[in-house]
């Protein structure tokens, strides 16, 4: 793996909040095009550390680059810096008063200025790509959780990002919502769209993942390719947490 290839690299990071130690050193990198899910215990830092990635929660110690070029202390960069590594969070943070398509398109309009018939085009090609055209003026208050998932998942793709980070995004569904939001992230990862994801769907992780992370304590335990850290993990603690979604796993596996 050369440098060129590489689109995020994560150095030593660490955070604490108050007297409690979140993060203790973690560093990996991600390859264009690869997918990494990060799996762990709940209270062991996988969303901190994507927040820490994007600056929406500054580490007390360590660096990420996107690129080769520093995001963490970037000052005002950093706006340009969030263009470029997007964020699906787990509650969607739709505006309300906004149709999908509008909750789509006004960051377009607002942060990258683009002309409002451009904006409105790409808007609908990002809501055609999660199979949302049909609720395009449609209000969040009208869309099941998976459709205002979606839709969110449309307002990141819309921005062009270099990298997409997901935390949790199908905890706040309902099973047979989560689903259609995993068809939709599965077909992403297959286009080569650069993902880091936090999830407990291990019927994703093993169909799509590049790389398995398992995080408990705040540290990384181990990481891996899914076949290997899936059936062959190397420590007692990877294959207790493992076992417990194996017969899941092997029954949405692809």
């Amino acid at each position: 793996m050369g440098p060129d290839d590489i689109v995020l690299r994560v150095e030593d990071i660490h955070k604490k909040f108050g007297e409690k130690v979140v993060l203790r050193g973690v560093s990996f990198s991600v390859k264009k095009g690869d997918t990494v899910v990060v799996i762990g215990p709940s209270g062991t830092g996988k969303s901190t550390l994507l927040r820490c990635i994007n600056q929406l929660t500054p580490p007390d110690m360590g660096r990420v680059f996107l690129h080769g070029e520093e995001v963490t202390n970037s000052g005002a960069k950093i706006s340009y810096f969030r263009q470029k590594i997007g964020m699906v969070f787990q509650n969607f943070f739709l505006f309300d008063h906004l149709t999908a398509l509008r909750n789509v398109e006004i960051a377009l309009l607002r942060v990258r200025k683009m002309d409002p018939k451009a904006a409105r085009e790409k808007a609908v090609y990002e809501l055609d790509q999660v199979g949302m055209s049909d609720w395009a003026d449609h209000f969040p208050a009208e869309l099941s959780g998976g459709q205002a998932q979606r839709v969110s998942i449309a307002r990141a793709l819309a921005m062009d990002p270099e990298v997409i980070l997901f935390d949790e995004p199908t905890s706040a569904l309902d099973p047979e919502l989560t689903r259609e939001v995993l068809e939709v992230m599965k077909k992403l990862a297959r286009t080569g769209l650069t993902m880091v994801v936090v999830s407990h769907e291990m019927g994703f992780a093993t169909s799509v993942a590049s790389e398995i992370i398992f995080m408990e304590g705040g540290r990384i335990v181990e990481q891996g390719p899914p076949h290997i850290l899936m059936s062959d993990p190397a420590y007692p603690r990877t294959r207790k947490f493992v076992s417990q979604f194996a017969d899941l796993a092997g029954q949405r596996k692809e």
